[in-house]
């Protein structure tokens, strides 16, 4: 055995250490259908709508401060879910390693579209609904409609094979790259999002409202 193939086999990929997978790619694909249109599901009996109430679907939404933010395929907000996909790749990963629990990337995938899709629905109670409209600039927020939720839940699918298929430099830089971008071109970002919501700071939405 030469030297690079001993090196090599000390340093498995990262997508080498996941559990064998019992359940085959089609049951995996059909089960996350199910939890997404579940999601889906619980959100229009709560109430949310189905699209934006203006009757029309775009696949870009660019304006934040807009009542059609948060309303349709994609906005500035989706970079954010694509992080979570990558937090959840890296986490469960990261768990698998360190504990040798048998999970597999399917179970892990399906884990992370359970975690997303109750943080949809979780977003959209009143009560957090509410607490965005009085910690942050989000005034014209009353929800997301339940395309947009969808189409979160799919980019944070779409963050986690990237982050699967990627080096993880470039799953790093990529994040990053996305927090500084589009928190310099919206003030706003995953990680301002987190903080507004947990500890809102009144000089964070001053700078925000454009002070």
């Amino acid at each position: 055995m030469t030297l690079a193939d001993t090196l090599s086999a000390e340093r498995p990929t990262i997508g080498a250490n996941w559990a064998p997978g019992r359940l085959s790619p089609v049951v995996i694909a059909v089960l996350a259908a199910l939890l997404t249109v579940g999601a889906a599901a619980v959100l229009l009996w709560m109430g949310r709508e189905p699209i934006c109430k203006c009757g029309t679907i775009k696949l870009w939404q660019g304006t934040v401060m807009s009542s059609e933010n948060s309303q349709h395929i994609a906005d500035w907000y989706t970079f954010s879910h694509i992080i979570h996909g990558f937090l959840f790749y890296g986490l469960f990963w990261l768990i698998r390693r360190f504990t040798g629990l048998p999970l597999s990337f399917g179970l892990a995938l399906l884990l992370a579209i359970v975690i997303e899709s109750a943080w949809e629905i979780t977003e959209n109670t009143d009560a957090v609904i509410n607490h965005y409209r009085s910690a942050t600039i989000s005034l014209d927020y009353y929800g997301d409609s339940v395309l947009n939720s969808v189409s979160d839940i799919l980019a944070m699918v779409l963050g986690f094979f990237v982050a699967r298929l990627a080096p993880v430099w470039l799953t790093v830089s990529s994040a990053l790259a996305m927090e500084l971008i589009v928190g310099w071109l919206i003030r706003d970002n995953l990680t301002l999002n987190v903080i507004m919501l947990l500890w809102p700071m009144d000089w964070i939405k001053a700078w925000q409202g454009g002070a």
